[in-house]
């Protein structure tokens, strides 16, 4: 009799717990069934794949069946990682006002790691109440094929030295900035720098050479001596290659003929430049430092030490007159 009387509580235990669950899901998908709204579709593309994330496009559509929406909609974005079940990211976008009986289109731009899987899930809010819901899924995003042209590696920057003026013309020193802004050592690849006169098109002078392997976040600069005639305005070219494909290309001028405007009507006046005055022979070296340390420490303990022996010496000698 105890038997079947537990197998009856056990029974009734089940029955209430799907009851309890059942009453649950419904009041989760209430906002639903009682809304006009509905995402009917949410499109999704990878515009940009980088070695560590990648940006995606998202165009939302929702449906108003009903009236006129009341107050403005919110679209609210969210992305989980699939592995840990933490948020990534949140971010809202802001629709108005949605007409009975239009659709309205909402496009939105996430950036997310290039690692793992990902639900994104979508929120349509009119005020502050939950109207319609909607989730897609991106599984493994490590496999997506980087952008061709994505090496890691950004130029950030040239300056530039005169080294020597000639005859022949002027030695220019270009300290190209390389940095790599991807997930990993970057390989070492070919560079090939030009200076091409700005009216003509012609190259002036060009040189190969290489980025070397650069650390993750690091930035290297990059020494090319090019040598090109005086009192020409030149764009400084840096092409970076993998093999025989271009992977990387960066830009800036080097004006040796500059022209300014000196009043309203555009009159144009030559600057004349005299390269020779920016000649300059410096090295750069960076000292540990230790070595710094070392350098200003010295001087003063050595003073301090000869006054002190000096001191001393005189002590000594008037001690001795006296005695």
């Amino acid at each position: 009799m105890r038997k079947y009387s537990k197998i009856l509580t056990d029974l009734l235990l089940i029955l209430l717990i799907v009851s309890v669950s059942m009453a649950t899901g419904g009041c989760l998908r209430d906002f639903e069934s009682q809304s006009n709204y509905r995402i009917t579709d949410m499109e999704i593309s990878a515009d940009n794949i980088k070695s560590s994330y990648v940006d995606f496009s998202i165009t939302s559509y929702v449906d108003n069946m009903g009236g006129d929406s009341k107050e403005n909609t919110t679209l609210m974005l969210k992305a989980f990682s699939r592995d840990t079940g933490l948020l990534e990211l949140s971010q809202e976008e802001q629709v108005g006002i949605i007409d009975k009986d239009s659709t309205a289109i909402i496009e939105q731009t996430i950036r997310l790691p290039k690692k793992g899987s990902y639900r994104i899930e979508a929120t349509l809010f009119e005020g502050d109440k939950r109207k319609s819901f909607s989730q897609v899924t991106l599984y493994d995003l490590d496999n997506l094929a980087t952008d061709l042209e994505e090496v890691g590696i950004e130029i950030d920057g040239i300056d530039f030295i005169v080294k020597k003026v000639t005859n022949s013309g002027v030695v220019i020193e270009n300290d190209i900035y390389l940095k790599n802004e991807g997930a990993d050592t970057s390989s070492n690849y070919k560079m090939l720098v030009k200076a091409r006169e700005m009216d003509a098109r012609l190259i002036a002078d060009k040189k190969w050479t290489s980025t070397g392997k650069i650390e993750p976040e690091a930035t290297v600069i990059k020494n090319v001596n090019l040598t090109v005639p005086d009192n020409y305005n030149y764009v400084v070219e840096v092409v970076i290659w993998d093999g025989d494909t271009v992977v990387k290309k960066g830009e800036d001028y080097v004006q040796l003929d500059p022209e300014r405007t000196i009043d309203r009507g555009q009159k144009v006046e030559k600057k004349q430049i005299r390269t020779d005055d920016f000649v300059t022979d410096m090295v750069y070296e960076e000292a540990p430092m230790e070595e710094y340390a070392g350098d200003e420490a010295a001087p003063g303990f050595g003073l301090l030490t000869a006054l002190v022996a000096t001191m001393f010496a005189i002590f000594l000698a008037r001690r001795g007159k006296n005695d």
